[in-house]
């Protein structure tokens, strides 16, 4: 089995052409380009599955332009609170951790958890002490803020004092990756800064397993980008995943079936996912989502809208 495959993505939600500026448009594909080349990399030299996904989401965590790590948006109170898991389809191991606030890669937090702690979710300052006893490089909170991110903070409290909703047109900037190695092995992974003004410790379905991240070789390996709430109910990861263990699904039936629920019940967001033969699907009810594949018959693009090949 010497093939590989490899999905990320970086965001579903409002993205069209016409709200695009060529500027905005060419720094989000530099920066899915950039993160997408970090796991052909490792997978092209035979690494594994989750040193990839990792690789990957570790770029998009420290790029400006997408809702995790740097760049992630603010609660309420106009914090950065981030959260992050992944996941190993080989034996489904897992580490999640959510509510960070110092920790500069969540992912890799939530791979010291899954590796290095007998837990599998952590969260607030638990979780950022345990990185820190890990060694994991910890940062000055400020080191997450964008004046994007504030001035979208500022707008959605001012919209709320006349009715409006910012979350109207959301962009839902989690990133994430799914890949199969040249072992025939699954992961993936997912890391956000949730929702802009978010409140009460509010948690969606990136940290969540079998929500918004899961990986399982007897079925895919998915991550998940959306209304998190919407997620959580429908169990959308693993909800793919059984299709396609019990139901016999390919992966693409199964993701949009999924998907078809969540819209049912008024979510909206996408999913990448990839199944044990290396096929692969991206799905979303949204006009966008960011995202690209990379396999090892040579394939390397990435996309934003929902017209694109």
């Amino acid at each position: 089995m010497q093939d590989w495959t490899l999905l990320i993505h970086g965001g579903a939600g409002v993205m069209e052409r016409c709200r695009m500026t060529p500027g905005r448009d060419a720094a989000q594909r530099a920066g899915l380009s950039a993160a997408l080349g970090a796991g052909k990399a490792v997978l092209a030299a035979g690494g594994s599955a989750l040193d990839a996904v990792e690789a990957a989401v570790k770029v998009l965590e420290d790029d400006p332009g997408f809702n995790a790590g740097r760049g992630a948006v603010f609660t309420y109170e106009g914090v950065n609170e981030l959260d992050a898991a992944v996941m190993d389809g080989r034996n489904r191991a897992a580490g999640a951790v959510a509510g960070l606030t110092r920790t500069r890669n969540p992912i890799t937090a939530a791979r010291a958890v899954m590796e290095k702690s007998p837990h599998v979710m952590l969260q607030g300052p638990g979780a950022d002490r345990f990185a820190r006893e890990r060694g994991l490089d910890q940062v000055d909170p400020s080191y997450f803020r964008t004046e994007e991110r504030w001035q979208q903070l500022r707008q959605m409290k001012e919209n709320t004092k006349t009715g409006a909703a910012f979350d109207a047109e959301v962009k839902y900037g989690t990133v994430g990756a799914v890949a199969k190695d040249v072992h025939g092995n699954l992961a993936a992974a997912t890391s956000t800064g949730g929702l802009t003004g978010k409140r009460w410790g509010r948690v969606g379905d990136s940290p969540v397993l079998g929500a918004g991240t899961y990986a399982d070789n007897r079925g895919c390996a998915v991550s998940a980008t959306g209304s998190g709430e919407y997620y959580i109910r429908v169990g959308v990861a693993h909800e793919i995943c059984a299709r396609m263990r019990f139901g016999k699904e390919d992966v693409q039936t199964a993701a949009d079936a999924v998907q078809a629920e969540v819209k049912a019940l008024g979510g909206a967001g996408g999913v990448i996912a990839v199944a044990p033969d290396g096929t692969s699907a991206f799905s979303f009810n949204t006009p966008g989502m960011y995202r690209g594949r990379a396999t090892s018959g040579g394939e390397f693009a990435v996309q934003i809208y929902g017209d694109e090949e």
